[in-house]
Formats: C-alpha cells, structure tokens, sequence
C-alpha cells in the first residue's frame, strides 16, 4: 500500500497546527497540517511493516500512524501532545474521537521534563544565532516562549490549552523583533522557573495511563482485522 494512500484512506484524524492554532498567525503564516492514520492491521504481518510516519501528500502535511503517535504521547512529546489539542480540527472518525477522549490518559507530570528540556535545546540554538549573527531567529524566540508558558500552564492546571490567548500581542512583539534580547531572555528565565514551581503541586499524575492507551490500540487493531474477514 503506498503510503499516501494510508494518508488519504485511513486518516482518523487531522488538525491544523503551527502558528494558526496557536493564535499567533499573521498575513504570511503557512497552514501546517498533522494527521494519524491507522495502518490496516494485516500490514503488519508482513517482513515489511507499513511506515510510522508519512509526509505529505500536502505541502505542510505530516501523519503518524497511530502506534508511533501513542508512543511519542506517552512519552510527554510536546508536538505531538499539543497536536492532540489543536482547537482546529479538520477531520475526525469514530475512532479518532475516542484518541480524542484519551487526551488526559497521555498527560503526566512527565510534561515538566520534556517540555523543559525541548525549551532548553531551543534555548541553546538561539544564543547560538547571538553569537554567530548578532541576533537570534526573533520568530523561534516567540514560539520559544509560547512552549514555556504553555509547560508552566498545563502543570498548573493539568489541562493543556493550546491557544495563546491575551498574550498575541505581546508574543508578535517578539517575533517583529521589538523586544531587546536581554528582556526576552529574562521573560524566558521567569517563564522556567515558574514552570519548575508549577511541578511540585501539580494536579497532573507522576505517569501516564498506559494500560488505557494500550487497550485502545489493541482494540483499534482486532477491529480492523475484523472488518477484513467480514
């Protein structure tokens, strides 16, 4: 089976992301779209297992198939938790509204880690760009601080909430470059440590609910073998 086609016949479901449902598009923002699709389980038994990922058949499209995106959600991947609460969906089945009303099973205080060490990696990039140009890349900075809030927030509330709300303004100061570096730096160490004291009473659960998410998938798997021999 080609894998555009497990993209165009088996997707479960499908969303906008990027800076469109973070609220923080502009005039010249791209439409990125992600997606899982369900491999039909008879894939499987061959030497050849059908892919974890495909990109396209859009510009801008990328689609896990459902395992490897239950993987990456247990293991608190912000991209892919923060794709589980896109407010702009753009296709959903049956079997997509159940991974839908799964999304609390995928969430832990695990977040703090992840989260936290992917702003880090971010963090390093830019003083890079400092260094090597003078300046950082002004729209990773505003994305960077996006993440940061959004990390502080959910281990606050235990709900992720993927709009930015009041703070587009300010955020698109950032990325038009209007903010000194030294005061973006600053908001980043504040944001950091206020999501580090998020962590120590946070309502979320030290792990995620695996076993719920498995028997979701095995389910997902016996139904598509059923619907083969029937």
């Amino acid at each position: 089976m080609h894998p555009e086609s497990l993209v165009r016949d088996h997707t479960i479901y499908a969303c906008v992301m990027g800076s469109r449902a973070f609220g923080l598009a502009t005039d010249g923002s791209d439409t990125d779209r992600r997606g899982v699709f369900v491999a039909p389980t008879p894939l499987f038994w061959r030497f050849e297992k059908p892919p974890t990922h495909v990109e396209g058949p859009a510009e801008e499209q990328f689609s896990w198939e459902l395992e490897r995106f239950c993987e990456l959600a247990l293991r608190a991947n912000p991209n892919i938790l923060e794709c589980l609460h896109s407010p702009l969906v753009e296709h959903v089945d049956a079997t997509g509204r159940e991974l839908l009303a799964l999304r609390g099973a995928f969430l832990s205080r695990q977040v703090h880690e992840t989260f936290t060490r992917y702003a880090l990696g971010q963090r390093k990039k830019l003083e890079a760009d400092i260094r090597t140009h003078g300046a950082p890349r002004w729209k990773h900075a505003m994305h960077l601080l996006r993440l940061l809030m959004s990390a502080r927030d959910i281990l606050r509330t235990g709900t992720l909430t993927i709009d930015v709300g009041d703070q587009r303004a300010p955020l698109l100061s950032v990325k038009r470059g209007e903010v000194p570096w030294p005061q973006v730096e600053s908001w980043m160490t504040r944001l950091a440590t206020e999501t580090d004291e998020a962590a120590t009473h946070s309502p979320l659960p030290a792990e995620p609910d695996r076993h719920r998410v498995e028997d979701f998938l095995i389910r997902v798997r016996r139904a598509s073998t059923d619907a083969l021999s029937g």
